[in-house]
């Protein structure tokens, strides 16, 4: 489960009960980095709406499948298996490609971005995850120069690095408390993308 306390969804009453049943998926699942706010579920909420707000908004212009592929790269840099296998699992049902999709865990396994199945744009986008991640305070102005040349508008270089640093931030959740995959069903996300308020899983 994780290595601290926390409410089992059978147990939870009150506000964690209402947040719990928002984030549910089937038979009342709730994913071990949510269950493992439980204790303080301000911090759950919190989670969930950046969660929801940075991956999952009708207002992003980057497909959602490629948001999924910069996560499942920046949580393989951290090392954070858990975050690796739920969202190359979300990442392969939105490509609905399971080739694409095994090519693309592949580049990311091997650390070689460059050949992956991505277009010229994404694999820059993959660079500036890169060192974004592992050397955050080497970042200049020039890389985001980098990333308009090959087309990504100030917009989606927004959208790219929201992605990169929500998930330094879920990954170090799940790193620092221990969360497991145990008994979390792989690949659900909230797909009411129009309603920041929808936190279902499906």
């Amino acid at each position: 489960m994780s290595w601290i306390k926390s409410v089992p969804f059978e147990q939870a009453s009150g506000k964690l009960r209402k947040l719990y049943d928002r984030v549910t998926g089937p038979g009342n699942n709730v994913d071990k980095i949510m269950m493992v706010h439980s204790l303080r579920p301000h911090s759950m909420e919190g989670h969930m709406a950046l969660y929801k707000n940075v991956l999952h908004h009708s207002a992003n212009t980057i497909p959602k499948w490629f948001l999924e592929v910069l996560g499942v790269w920046v949580s393989a840099l951290n090392k954070c298996a858990y975050c690796v296998e739920h969202h190359y699992s979300g990442l392969q049902r939105l490509l609905e490609d399971p080739e694409r999709s095994q090519a693309i865990r592949a580049a990311v396994e091997a650390g070689t971005p460059e050949t992956a199945p991505l277009d010229a744009a994404q694999i820059a986008a993959m660079y500036y995850a890169r060192k974004l991640t592992e050397a955050p305070a080497e970042m200049t102005e020039h890389d985001i120069a980098a990333l308009r040349a090959v087309g990504w508008d100030d917009g989606e270089i927004l959208e790219i690095n929201q992605v990169c640093a929500y998930f330094a931030y879920a990954n170090r959740t799940v790193l620092g408390l221990g969360c497991s995959t145990d008994g979390d069903i792989l690949g659900l996300s909230p797909n009411n993308s129009d309603d920041p308020a929808d936190w279902g899983h499906r």
